[in-house]
């Protein structure tokens, strides 16, 4: 069975967070050797964990869409939302972790940090929603 683009696409970018997350792991390791207490800045240890997990919930998001009712620009639009706020995430915890700046991004944040946030919940959450109900729509509708 040929892949649909939107399912193509999301499998790539899911392939790239694991090449992203396996990267922060040796960043991780190095940080680890070469510290007095053996341990990572917390934000690399965030970024390379969040890298792993949202690599392979891209990978929900690609069964989702691959076996959605909703037409491939409506599957590509939803997942690229989720993906985008997946790839800011975790690139802010790198940038965090490699600076060193903060143990606590909310503490003393940055002007638009709880908008960014606000956005990520409604964009993560809504662009998800929308796969799945393309799948619950799919597979469990009228026949």
């Amino acid at each position: 069975m040929q892949l649909e683009l939107d399912t193509k696409v999301i499998v790539l970018v899911a392939g790239l967070l694991l090449m992203w997350a396996l990267g922060l792991g040796a960043l991780k390791y190095r940080q680890m050797s070469t510290s007095a207490d053996g341990a990572a800045h917390r934000y690399v240890d965030i970024a390379h964990r969040a890298a792993l997990m949202y690599s392979f919930a891209a990978l929900v998001l690609a069964v989702l869409a691959q076996f959605s009712a909703w037409p491939v620009p409506v599957d590509l639009a939803a997942a690229s939302v989720v993906l985008l706020f997946f790839v800011a995430a975790i690139a802010g915890y790198t940038v965090h972790g490699i600076r060193r700046d903060t143990e606590n991004q909310f503490v003393d944040p940055i002007p638009g940090t709880h908008l960014f946030m606000a956005l990520l919940i409604v964009g993560e959450i809504g662009g998800t929603a929308v796969l799945v109900a393309g799948f619950a729509v799919q597979q469990f509708g009228p026949s």
